[in-house]
């Protein structure tokens, strides 16, 4: 009689520590950290919403990646790009992956990690256009730009605050910029040439009259102080840069 009282409570005691274990680790499960990623929505082929409605893109997939590589969950969240900064600032969202070009006045108010692509300014006409990579950033002609973009402030110190004769249109994507091309409404537009790639493969009636700027990178920006995100990111994104996915990104998105 002992013997089964002894048994049973053993059973008991097993049960009840495999429960505890089990609770634990759904514990921890639920309890992983969840970080907001914002986007421009449209910026192909590092990120965009699909026809679905969801979030897409080289930067998108890197970071889901990343996220499962090194214990987090991520929420990929479109955001007005000339605004993406300030709404960083504002704790509305954790960091952004989408394209983010390093640059000196921006490294002022926000953290980057380490970089991850190289890519240059370019500058696309018409494809009946007789414009250069000169004529088309001067001469009184009108060139389009997205908002919040180092092309725009590039144009903007460059050219227009030196005295060149050229015009500047503003746009909230560079998509209703190339629209407003097409249309005869400008002359020429200017975004990083990864992007003007995409455009032209997706787009007739376009051609790309020469790039500019060598040296630039692209990083992911997060809050100055946000070091253990910072310590996931650049983690993260050494371990997905050797590895056979980076390759697999790359070919996937004919980068």
């Amino acid at each position: 009689m002992k013997k089964n009282k002894s048994t049973l409570v053993n059973i008991l005691l097993i049960l009840t520590f495999t429960l505890l274990i089990g609770a634990i680790v759904i514990g921890q499960a639920q309890e992983k950290k969840v970080y907001i990623n914002g986007i421009d929505p449209d910026f192909p082929p590092f990120a965009y919403v699909d026809k679905d409605g969801k979030p897409a893109g080289f930067d998108v997939e890197a970071v889901d990646w990343i996220a499962k590589e090194m214990g987090f969950e991520v929420k990929h969240q479109p955001t007005a790009w000339d605004t993406i900064i300030p709404t960083l600032n504002a704790n509305k969202i954790d960091f952004i992956a989408s394209g983010l070009s390093f640059t000196e006045e921006r490294a002022k108010v926000i953290a980057y990690t380490i970089p991850y692509w190289e890519h240059k300014w370019s500058l696309v006409v018409r494809a009946d256009s007789d414009l250069n990579i000169v004529t088309g950033l001067s001469q009184g002609h009108t060139v389009g730009v997205q908002r919040g973009t180092t092309g725009a402030n590039w144009i903007e110190d460059n050219l227009i605050g030196t005295g060149v004769d050229v015009k500047m249109k503003v746009y909230d994507t560079f998509t209703l910029a190339i629209e407003d091309l097409l249309n005869g409404r400008i002359n020429s537009a200017v975004q990083d040439d990864t992007m003007v790639k995409e455009i032209l493969k997706a787009r007739a009636g376009l051609k790309e009259v020469g790039t500019w700027g060598s040296g630039k990178t692209y990083a992911y920006g997060l809050r100055k102080g946000d070091t253990e995100l910072s310590k996931l990111l650049n983690e993260g994104l050494e371990k997905l840069m050797s590895s056979p996915k980076w390759d697999e990104l790359k070919a996937k998105y004919s980068l």
